[in-house]
């Protein structure tokens, strides 16, 4: 067991285009920039720097990841995954336990209706009241929630995340 509570950011991508050649290529729209630029100076104002950065390949998620980061002033370097692109809530788990057990904080950053789906999937219930209540009220672009967990990563599961934090960015 970890001597303190492991943290998991799970995060929708920022706005993006609604046209590429392929949906993989889209990128961000300035509306986008300036979210996720605004969802990483929350999240540096709440303290949150992560060991990993788990983003799907896709241009938008990428973008976002640089942008977050950028702004954050992290200087983690991200796992780019092609297979977080279309995994569901239950592979991008999987991919989220193979985290170094050194790994004391995890940023994800994907695709609804994953990234919704897998905030409400961790939840315990015993985090904070209001966050999971907007997270009930739906998961737009720029979306976040922050998690306290307790155990190894390889053993994470339904149920076994503290929700402690829900932002949307907006710029």
């Amino acid at each position: 067991m970890p001597e303190s509570p492991r943290t998991l950011v799970v995060m929708r991508h920022a706005k993006a285009e609604p046209f590429a050649d392929t949906d993989h290529a889209r990128v961000l729209s300035a509306r986008g920039r300036a979210d996720a630029t605004a969802a990483g100076e929350w999240l540096a104002d709440h303290d949150v720097v992560p060991d990993l950065a788990l983003v799907s390949d896709a241009a938008r998620t990428r973008q976002t990841w640089e942008a977050v980061s950028a702004a954050a002033g992290w200087l983690t370097e991200a796992t780019y995954d092609q297979a977080l692109y279309d995994a569901g809530p239950e592979s991008t788990l999987d991919i989220i336990r193979l985290a170094p057990a050194s790994a004391e904080s995890v940023i994800f950053i994907g695709h609804n209706p994953t990234a919704a789906y897998l905030a409400q999937l961790l939840d315990d219930g015993e985090g904070s009241a209001a966050a999971i209540a907007s997270i009930s009220e739906g998961y737009p672009t720029s979306a976040l929630t922050v998690f306290e967990y307790d155990g190894e990563w390889a053993a994470l599961e339904h149920g076994t995340a503290r929700v402690t934090g829900f932002y949307v960015g907006r710029g």
